[in-house]
């Protein structure tokens, strides 16, 4: 179920820069062209191939951090995509759980008040411990961005870091305690969600095996644009 006119949606605290992208290289950098004509560099927050959302020619906006200490000002936000917004920002999505736990954004996380942040579990770090009335729970967190359709898909390359986070999720489990994962689909254009098996065949067999242990996956759709972000509720699981 779709939630427009629930959770106040989130917003940016600075005007964002509208741009076309050039070109994206060396993973951390792009090309972009403000609107006006102004050529800059900005910082590529998103170390992936970012398949099917990297399309020179397409509308960008851009933050602007103008700090000195800074050495690139401009940071790339999100692209256009057949007309939908798509946020590229990797490290967005866990600073809008923590905002989203303040303002009810995630009933599926009710009943926790407190995290941590980085925590170690197994072999690899979980991104949050929450603790709370409901007990405790790892959490990791995932940007996805990777379509077809309406389907969204995680991972669209391979990913051993991935794959130890999802070993480590259902050994929680296997000790009796709450393991989620949320894929945070960074566009509002999927209602569905799925392991992106043909990039990763080793992470979507794992990702069925995580939900047989009862590892709590929460394909978590959000509506971007310019001035914000908005919450839609939970995707569907197709497997």
């Amino acid at each position: 179920m779709e939630c427009r006119d629930g959770p106040v949606p989130y917003r940016f605290s600075r005007p964002l820069h509208r741009g076309v992208l050039r070109s994206r290289y060396k993973r951390f950098l792009a090309d972009v062209e403000l609107e006006n004509g102004q050529q800059i560099i900005a910082h590529c927050p998103n170390t992936g191939p970012m398949s099917g959302v990297c399309q020179a020619g397409a509308p960008v906006y851009l933050s602007h951090h103008p700090e000195p200490t800074r050495k690139l000002a401009y940071t790339w936000e999100m692209i256009q995509v057949d007309g939908v917004w798509v946020g590229i920002n990797t490290s967005l999505p866990n600073r809008l759980v923590e905002w989203g736990l303040e303002r009810g954004w995630l009933p599926q996380l009710a009943g926790f008040s407190r995290w941590q942040r980085e925590v170690t579990c197994g072999k690899s770090k979980i991104d949050f411990l929450l603790t709370g009335d409901a007990g405790s729970a790892y959490l990791e967190v995932k940007n996805t961005t990777w379509a077809k359709g309406s389907r969204a898909l995680f991972p669209d390359t391979v990913t051993t870091r991935g794959q130890k986070h999802l070993e480590d999720l259902i050994a929680v489990r296997q000790q009796g305690q709450r393991a989620l994962l949320m894929y945070w689909i960074n566009r509002a254009d999927c209602t569905e969600f799925a392991p992106g098996e043909e990039r990763d065949p080793r992470y979507a067999r794992l990702f069925r095996e995580a939900l047989q242990a009862g590892v709590e996956m929460l394909p978590y759709r959000v509506e971007v644009s310019p001035t914000g972000i908005r919450p839609l509720g939970l995707a569907k699981i197709v497997v």
